[in-house]
């Protein structure tokens, strides 16, 4: 390693972006599949964990059941299904611990550039520290990129006439102050999405009362938090053998809704509401605030553990108005109705701000990488960016199914490349007339303001992005890793002889 006074440049075989779910399932994938294989984990921020030690606002929780959001080489053994950030931010720590991977994180480490130099055959990354600034430069043969796809340093919140009038406070949760108390308070949270429907139940028993605003609702759905099966087989057969029927029933079951959703979506949907009926007083207005104007799996399902939103809103702690605000006042929030809601705190569960791979910048060859110009490969690579893997995981099922697919492969592509002396790997396409689609098709407010900063999908072939478990499984796990769409170039003489 050569050190200055602002640049460090330590050279590895694969450098990966992100200490989150995504980074720490490629390092385990390395350092079991390739133990020869020199890699670290670049981490911005001073923790493992990303979203899960990000987001610190009440009942932060996952979204997705933890047997197929759980890593498939490490049995959650929890008997929560649906488990509060903390455990499932042990559960990270755990996988760091075991296999020791730790010595390969590098925190403070933030990501600015990456150019990759074809006659050099490697990505030279430029870094910057936290707090100080510094520049610290890296090199590597291949990089992977663990970033997601939302921007981590502010959430998405609408301009709201009048909200420098309001008394009280303000609050997106994605920067939930520590010390807010909001016992007995009166608190707004606006929004109808995941966040919101987690906030009210959690919040309500300390609030004087708590109200969800929201300009038009989401389909929400209860789910058992305690899977009953999952724990009975846990104890008959032990946790390893275990896992793997329960992932599988799981990804059938989820999965069965989803297709269920799109092939019959006037059936889903009454079901849906009837499920949400039966769970709320009969006098509560249904047709009003929980049924949503477009059909199920448009936008994600709001999971709800044990119907816990129902519960607070039939106990009277909660209430749902289905309004527009016309502005914020001293007070409250003035709705287009001419209805005023009086609050002390007031909270922004108005979504995301999405953006692509952490923000960095890529070159190739000193020409800069437009990510809307390129096309993804197998969902986890672009064309025209040679040694560059990404995991971005599914919106329909448990991200992770989705990251441990990619990490396979991309282990699998390595070994093909050392056994055939090939130093770089780019995807090409060759096909100009082919259609090229939005990576997601979610009609979610996030993802239709984000969406066209990323790159985009093809309809054909291998640059297909299906949001398809068990086609992923086919083409990533078991589908051969050769393919007409990738460039190979062997490695340079004088790599060869170092």
């Amino acid at each position: 390693m050569t050190t200055t006074n602002t640049t460090q440049t330590t050279h590895f075989d694969v450098l990966i972006i992100g200490a989150g779910i995504s980074g720490i399932g490629a390092a385990y994938h390395l350092k079991t599949r390739r133990p020869g294989t020199s890699f670290a984990v670049l981490e911005g921020r001073d923790s493992i964990g990303g979203t899960w030690s990000l987001f610190q606002y009440p009942g932060i929780r996952s979204d997705s059941d933890m047997p197929t959001f759980g890593f498939g080489f490490k049995p959650w053994t929890h008997p929560k299904a649906i488990a509060d950030g903390h455990i499932i931010l042990d559960y990270l720590q755990q996988t760091v611990t075991e296999n020791g991977l730790a010595e390969h994180i590098r925190f403070g480490y933030r990501v600015v550039a990456a150019a990759f130099s074809s006659s050099q055959q490697r990505w030279t990354v430029t870094t910057q520290r936290s707090g100080t600034g510094e520049t610290a430069e890296f090199t590597a043969r291949f990089l992977f990129l663990g970033t997601g796809y939302y921007d981590y340093e502010a959430g998405f919140t609408p301009e709201f006439t009048g909200i420098d009038d309001f008394a009280g406070e303000v609050i997106h949760p994605q920067h939930w102050p520590e010390d807010l108390d909001y016992t007995g308070k009166r608190v707004i949270v606006i929004g109808s999405g995941a966040t919101a429907v987690t906030l009210i139940p959690s919040m309500a028993d300390k609030a004087d009362h708590i109200t969800m605003l929201q300009r038009s609702p989401s389909y929400v759905f209860s789910t058992p938090a305690v899977d009953a099966i999952a724990n009975t087989l846990n104890r008959v057969l032990g946790h390893e053998r275990a896992y793997r029927i329960v992932r599988r029933k799981n990804v059938l079951l989820t999965r069965g809704i989803y297709k269920a959703c799109q092939r019959a979506p006037k059936l889903m949907r009454r079901l849906l509401i009837a499920n949400v009926r039966r769970q709320l007083p009969k006098h509560f207005d249904v047709d009003t605030h929980f049924t949503p104007r477009y059909n199920p799996w448009e936008q994600r399902l709001c999971m709800v553990p044990n119907g816990d939103l129902f519960k607070t809103i039939s106990a009277g702690q909660a209430s749902v108005v289905t309004d527009r605000i016309a502005r914020f006042t001293k007070t409250g929030i003035l709705l287009e109705s001419n209805q005023e809601l009086a609050a002390d705190i007031i909270v922004t569960a108005t979504g995301l701000n999405m953006s692509p791979f952490g923000k960095v910048r890529f070159s190739v060859d000193g020409r800069q990488v437009n990510l809307p110009d390129t096309t993804v490969f197998k969902a986890m690579m672009l064309s025209g960016v040679p040694n560059l893997v990404f995991a971005t995981g599914y919106t329909n099922i448990a991200w992770t199914l989705k990251v441990d697919l990619v990490c396979e492969h991309f282990c699998r592509l390595l070994d093909y490349m050392d056994s055939r002396g090939h130093d770089t790997v780019e995807p090409v396409l060759d096909d100009p007339h082919m259609e090229r689609v939005p990576l997601m098709d979610l009609s979610s407010g996030y993802v239709q303001r984000g969406i066209s900063q990323f790159p985009r999908a093809g309809t054909s072939g291998p640059w297909t992005v299906e949001m398809a478990y068990e086609k992923d499984v086919e083409r990533l796990r078991e589908g051969p890793v050769e393919d007409k769409a990738l460039t190979f170039t062997p490695a340079e003489p004088a790599q060869l002889a170092s």
